[in-house]
């Protein structure tokens, strides 16, 4: 599975961006699918992960309530809409692909797959 992130950009506190992450191969439809991100000097974190069938829905806690992470297996693709965007949103946002997830706790190691990654901008 290769996977290609899109949908970063710049943006002002308050605003909105939907990430997208394409995929590619037949098998994507079973794959859980997962959202981190990595600000600058900080450590990969989880985000947002969603199951094959579109369950079960994970998210960190930092992103309840504004983030949703939404799946089209026809179209081979993973969203995440980020509403309500925060200067501290400010990082790298990597797609992953668990073929037997998404785990609870969230562990970056068991991702088999990763995107390149697409910058997220939020300013004050």
């Amino acid at each position: 599975v290769q996977l290609q992130a899109s949908g970063g950009g710049l943006v002002q506190a308050g605003g909105s961006l939907r990430l997208s992450c394409a995929a590619s191969g037949r098998t994507f439809s079973r794959y859980a699918m997962g959202w981190f991100r990595q600000a600058p000097g900080k450590e990969r974190e989880f985000v947002a992960a969603i199951g094959w069938s579109g369950r079960p829905i994970y998210y960190a806690d930092f992103v309840k309530g504004r983030f949703t992470i939404s799946r089209d297996n026809a179209k081979n693709t993973v969203y995440l809409q980020m509403n309500s965007l925060k200067p501290e949103d400010t990082a790298v946002y990597y797609c992953a692909a668990d073929f037997e997830g998404p785990l609870w706790p969230p562990r970056a190691s068991v991702y088999d797959y990763w995107g390149q990654g697409t910058e997220v901008t939020v300013s004050s």
